[in-house]
């Protein structure tokens, strides 16, 4: 299984408006150089975390992007859910009509039961949590490197 860049970029996005935006706004072509993303990508992915009040944008010359929450109250789980569409790893774990097989599968509970044991983990860590691990990081050559 595997995460898509959606999720990884978009973690990664959220990670640098909670470290780089606590006083202003972060403009999404900072997080692009920053993170070694392109913006029309980013501003896909900021869409959608707007879309589920994580982010929050100001227009103008001083304008941006905020964190719409604090970084305690965001997970990965929650970040991961809705670039990925859901916690399903395989479609059928999702909608069972699908798949003509799902009511006899006998993975089917075991894909649900990965996928209940992956967001458990991910819903377990907050954005603040990251973020005082990469603080702890004492290795000069790590200091700005892009997070994730």
């Amino acid at each position: 299984m595997r995460l898509t860049t959606r999720s990884r970029y978009g973690t990664r996005m959220a990670l640098d408006i909670a470290q780089n935006g606590q006083e202003t706004p972060v403009r999404i072509g900072d997080i692009a150089e920053r993170q070694g993303v392109s913006v029309k990508y980013l501003e896909k992915l900021i869409r959608e975390l707007k879309s589920a009040g994580f982010i929050k944008s100001k227009r103008g010359p001083r304008g941006g992007h905020m964190l719409a929450k604090s970084p305690t109250e965001i997970t990965v789980g929650e970040i991961v859910r809705v670039l990925e569409g859901g916690t399903s790893l395989v479609e059928c774990t999702g909608d069972p009509s699908v798949c003509s097989r799902a009511e006899s599968c006998l993975t089917r509970s075991l894909w649900q039961e990965a996928a209940e044991a992956m967001y458990d983990k991910l819903n377990s860590i907050t954005l603040a949590e990251l973020l005082s691990d990469a603080g702890q990081c004492s290795e000069p050559e790590k200091i700005g490197t892009p997070l994730f």
